[in-house]
């Protein structure tokens, strides 16, 4: 249950980092603000029972690659070999850090 609260953290964060970029009147930016609060929040409590450093670099992959995808597909961003390449990389990275921590989870749901 924390770690579906760290992906859904980290994919809510797409959502407000593209609101940052089309945030252009009160409303927008109120969206932007409650969509950053979310993400936080559940980051923040999932890291209340999981390994604080994991959670961070898990959150923060999610919302690195999925932006630069989002970007891709949808804000006509370039797309490159480079560019995949480089988050393939960055995923590994995440999934090794995951794997190799030997902190047990703190309990909870």
């Amino acid at each position: 249950m924390q770690w579906l609260k760290v992906i859904l953290a980290g994919l809510i964060e797409v959502v407000w980092v593209i609101g940052l970029d089309n945030a252009h009147n009160v409303l927008t930016w109120l969206f932007t603000l409650v969509f950053l609060s979310l993400s936080f929040y559940l980051m923040l409590s999932a890291s209340n029972h999981l390994p604080v450093g994991t959670v961070y670099a898990v959150f923060v992959g999610i919302g690195a690659a999925g932006t630069v995808i989002t970007d891709m597909l949808f804000f006509n961003q370039s797309f490159s070999i480079t560019k995949i390449g480089l988050l393939v990389l960055l995923i590994i990275g995440i999934i090794g850090l995951k794997l190799s921590t030997n902190e047990p989870d703190k309990g909870g749901i």
